[in-house]
């Protein structure tokens, strides 16, 4: 479908990479993964048409139809949320608005009618639109609009009237709708809750063209791709197997490769002793030549950077109390602005133990963060109590953490201000840890990307000496490496941790109890996230 061959790109006197090569096939599934900044937008932009790389070639079998959804979805004005989202549907939306005129100007008793020529464009509209599903396709965008989380009360509002985060959700419909042969999708599960991932999910395994996707989510990707591709340290590199297989087979490549390198740099070693020794030789003058021949002609192996995982081991906080949150018929209402009320939550009554780590979930707006805010003190509760336990000491990190960050500051500056006892290598280590090594832990603050600033404020809540960590999305805008270096640290946190995320893989290997908020009032399931996965399953199916 199609063939990438030979691809070099280079942003000024930065080659991102050369000799590029891999195939999309009909049905594949493609998971593009790499750090941040090797190329993976760039990929997607020159399959997509955006870009033209320097070298090599990009071939499209005629009529393979492309969608590219990614995170700046520019402006959207002028429409319904519907309306939007339909007229992502390309050509069929077109026919059908033709036929909409046609056929005004045909029910318009006063008007003149259609001619012989224009009853014949009809017809022949009519079967193309039949034939490309367009009688289905306004209850297929409202299908894609209610799994994406929004329902119908707020498809007809202007798209205006939306957040960033709900127009991402508007101009992914719209690629879904769209239904390409190939679907380029960058990072489509940001801005998204657990339920709308499960239900995008489903929707992509059963998508019958080509997939390129990247995603943040382990889980996300894993389930969905059989295929692999890399783009790293200047290089395009295909596996045939999902992440994990990728994370197996590259640690392989690698220690091959290591290996080869190693053998190669013995050889050259022998090599170059022999010249050095007999270069002043006339009777090994040919000799010598030969092999300085030899080795000029050799590709030199070079081993690809390796990201450090610094390990770094947090001061011990003192031991809380057994009974670290204590709630009784907590109940939480706002205010709109015009006075009226709005339940948030109510009756709700449990407790939190000491070295829990607890997952709390719900469906998008069930009152989740409201609930961390009155445990954490952010906001008053409306009714009932809720107590923290003896020696607890807090850590709160919510969506919006990183605005107290000031953007004058370095990262160093930064992190070092809410350490003043810390000695200059201690901090160095820290931001290490935090992958903010060498230059990056000068970075001012105000350039930082989203994902970044999570790293920073993270770095300064888990350097205090907290006992209690309560994280509001903590893995939002953090790329995998970072989501499992947090993991790490959070698996050997010798406190009690409540965290609300819609990262799976991350919540399968954290939490032992899981709370959720339904429909107003608090479940308890007492035990790990899978065995919470296996009982709301079990409840939907009865």
């Amino acid at each position: 479908m199609i063939h990438i061959s030979n691809l070099r790109v280079s942003h000024g006197d930065r080659t991102l990479f050369r000799n590029g090569s891999f195939v999309i096939g009909d049905k594949d599934k493609i998971g593009l993964v790499g750090p941040n900044g090797a190329g993976k937008t760039t990929v997607f932009k020159l399959l997509a048409g955006i870009e033209t790389p320097d070298e090599g070639t990009i071939t499209v079998d005629p009529g393979t139809s492309i969608g590219y959804f990614f995170q700046d979805v520019g402006e959207m004005a002028g429409r319904s949320c519907l309306e939007e989202v339909l007229a992502g549907a390309g050509r069929t939306h077109e026919l059908g608005m033709q036929m909409a005129e046609l056929e005004h100007r045909m029910a318009d008793p006063d008007g003149p009618g259609l001619s012989d020529e224009e009853m014949d464009l009809y017809g022949e509209i009519q079967q193309e639109f039949q034939h490309r599903g367009g009688y289905e396709l306004e209850s297929n965008a409202e299908t894609i609009l209610e799994g994406l989380g929004i329902g119908r009360e707020r498809r007809n509002e202007p798209v205006e009237a939306f957040s960033g985060g709900w127009k991402m959700r508007i101009a992914l419909a719209r690629i879904l709708l769209l239904a390409p042969d190939v679907l380029l999708i960058d990072e489509p599960t940001n801005h998204l809750d657990v339920e709308s991932i499960v239900w995008l999910e489903s929707w992509l395994a059963s998508f019958p063209g080509a997939l390129v996707m990247t995603s943040h989510d382990r889980e996300f990707m894993t389930r969905l791709c059989s295929i692999t591709v890399e783009v790293a340290d200047g290089a395009i590199s295909v596996y045939s197997g999902n992440y994990d297989f990728y994370l197996s087979e590259r640690e392989l490549r690698r220690e091959q490769l290591i290996a080869s390198y190693k053998r190669q740099q013995a050889m050259l070693a022998k090599e170059e002793e022999f010249i050095a020794r007999f270069a002043a030789r006339a009777s090994h003058a040919a000799q010598v030549q030969s092999r300085i021949k030899t080795i000029e002609k050799i590709e030199r192996i070079e081993l690809p950077s390796e990201q450090k995982r610094i390990k770094f081991n947090f001061e011990p906080s003192r031991r809380s109390g057994d009974i670290v949150v204590d709630m009784k018929d907590l109940s939480k209402t706002w205010q709109r602005q015009d006075g009226s009320p709005v339940p948030v939550f109510s009756g709700i009554t449990g407790t939190v133990n000491r070295l829990n780590k607890i997952a709390l979930t719900g469906i998008n707006g069930a009152g989740k963060s409201t609930l961390l805010k009155v445990i954490t003190g952010q906001t008053p509760p409306s009714g009932g109590i809720c107590n923290l336990g003896a020696s607890v000491n807090l850590g709160y990190f919510s969506q919006y953490s990183s605005d107290v960050l000031l953007p004058h500051r370095t990262v160093y500056e930064e992190v070092s201000e809410r350490l003043p006892q810390a000695t200059i290598g201690y901090v160095r280590n820290l931001l290490g840890a935090f992958l903010f090594s060498g230059d990056d832990a000068d970075k001012k603050i105000s350039v930082l990307s989203g994902g970044e600033k999570s790293r920073v404020m993270l770095a300064c809540i888990l350097s205090q000496p907290v006992n209690f960590l309560v994280l509001d999305e903590p893995t939002n805008h953090l790329d995998i490496v970072s989501r499992e270096i947090l993991l790490d640290f959070l698996q050997v946190f010798e406190g009690t941790i409540m965290i609300v995320s819609h990262d799976r893989y991350f919540l399968k290997h954290l939490v032992n109890r899981v709370f959720e908020i339904d429909h107003g009032r608090l479940k308890v399931f007492e035990g790990d996230y899978a065995y919470y996965l296996s009982r709301t399953e079990t409840i939907q199916r009865l």
